[in-house]
């Protein structure tokens, strides 16, 4: 497998750069339960524990926190391609021990 080092190199600069203008971050699940006999319901849930926490949340609160899991979404993609990255270059770069199969995508999780 032939890899574009300085392609890589340039893509992981990328991420690099957009996860140091990251905004807020939190992770969990947003709702926007409609309106309830109080007025709109507003919900964030998270495991804690192996527990589901719920939190009520108004309107603000909602808003601030649903770009927040955005962000943490973006992230956690993010890291996983830096990861996919970082393994393609040290597994095409840095001498390895002799094996009797070649390593696949699959075993070093590049799939």
């Amino acid at each position: 497998m032939k890899i574009d080092m300085p392609k890589l190199q340039a893509e992981y600069r990328r991420l690099q750069r957009q996860l140091a203008v990251t905004g807020w971050l939190s992770h969990g699940y947003i709702q926007d339960r409609g309106p309830g006999a109080g007025g709109p319901c507003y919900q964030w849930t998270r495991k804690v524990r192996k527990k589901t926490v719920s939190v009520a949340l108004s309107k603000e609160q909602y808003l601030w926190m649903k770009t927040a899991i955005e962000n943490w979404h973006k992230v956690q993609l993010t890291l996983k391609r830096m990861e996919q990255i970082s393994r393609t270059i040290l597994f095409q770069t840095i001498p390895e021990p002799p094996r009797r199969k070649p390593l696949t995508k699959r075993v070093i999780g590049l799939n």
